[in-house]
């Protein structure tokens, strides 16, 4: 089979496609013939060797959409150790789901791994109701646009952040009541002043500043979820703070959900039944062939697109 493949840590030039063999199923695992992979910023910094460092040579990748070779039915799997940039996978049965007749192949792998993150943000830890103010980071990106989705169909008043005028217009067209200039320099009182009253909830994938200047403005029991660190600078809690302004700090880790096969299923088949539905719509910033996947994660690290990166496996150039 042909895969894109890294053999050292560094910069998107290491990806060169290859032909390797076919991944040997363990227990517990199916073979699956996949048709597009996605491009998630935790696969940046695998590449980058930050984090975690996958052995080398490797294929990255977590997340895909194909056939089952076992009974030639659409599934959609998420990949803990990688392999998805490549023509065929071997994901774990506990992560690999049914992708209903009503989603396309694309809509399913572009809800599924961000969606979970954008549900369980919103719902198990934020703790959404219609009365909330909610502030989305990142408000065009892969989770964050289908977060704006679920806020405003929980009923929130939403407000997105994203960088350009472009994004800022797609958050508006995806449910966002307002959307602000995420590189405002006094971004909490611009937040506040644009929904009307400080917020209530924040889902932030930036951290640093942003994170800072958001956890600043909550309001009186008001909560933060933190699901990433885009910015790459971690931050600090400080006790004293929050029991002061008797607010809430929460951090997301997909890997929780994927712990508990029903918790994991019951919400993928929430997704995709809103997806289904027209509900959830998730937005696709760029598909790629299987040797543009270097120039997928060059464009994801720009920041210069919006929504899910695809890559088309059967496609080499």
């Amino acid at each position: 089979m042909l895969a894109s493949v890294i053999t050292g840590f560094g910069g998107t030039e290491l990806f060169a496609v290859a032909e390797i063999p076919e991944p040997v199923p363990g227990p517990g695992a199916d073979v699956v013939d996949v048709t597009l992979a996605g491009v998630n910023y935790a696969d940046v910094h695998r590449r980058r060797g930050e984090h975690e460092k996958p052995p080398l040579p490797a294929v990255l990748g977590a997340d895909v959409v194909g056939r089952r070779r076992s009974d030639g039915r659409r599934v959609a799997a998420l990949l803990r150790s990688g392999g998805g940039y490549a023509q065929v996978a071997a994901p774990l049965r506990r992560y690999t789901v049914d992708i209903p007749d009503s989603v396309p192949d694309e809509q399913a792998l572009a809800v599924l791994e961000q969606g979970l993150t954008a549900w369980h943000s919103l719902h198990t830890l934020g703790r959404i109701d219609g009365d909330d103010l909610v502030v989305v980071t990142a408000g065009a990106g892969g989770v964050g646009h289908l977060a704006v989705q679920l806020a405003r169909w929980a009923g929130a008043r939403v407000a997105a952040l994203a960088s350009s005028p472009a994004k800022r217009e797609a958050a508006i067209a995806l449910g966002a009541h307002v959307a602000v200039d995420s590189q405002h320099p006094d971004l909490g009182t611009a937040v506040s002043r644009a929904l009307g009253a400080p917020p209530t909830l924040v889902l932030d994938s930036v951290g640093g500043k942003t994170f800072e200047q958001l956890q600043a403005a909550l309001a009186p029991f008001g909560r933060i979820v933190a699901y990433g660190v885009a910015g790459d600078v971690a931050n600090t809690v400080a006790v004293d703070d929050l029991m002061t302004t008797s607010t809430g700090v929460h951090g997301f880790w997909l890997q929780r959900v994927l712990d508990d096969e029903e918790l994991y299923r019951s919400s993928a088949a929430r997704l995709f039944h809103l997806a289904g539905r027209g509900v959830l719509r998730a937005r696709i910033g760029g598909r790629y062939p299987l040797a543009g996947v270097g120039q997928a994660h060059a464009d994801l690290e720009s920041r210069a697109t919006a929504g899910k990166l695809l890559i088309d496996v059967r496609r080499l150039t």
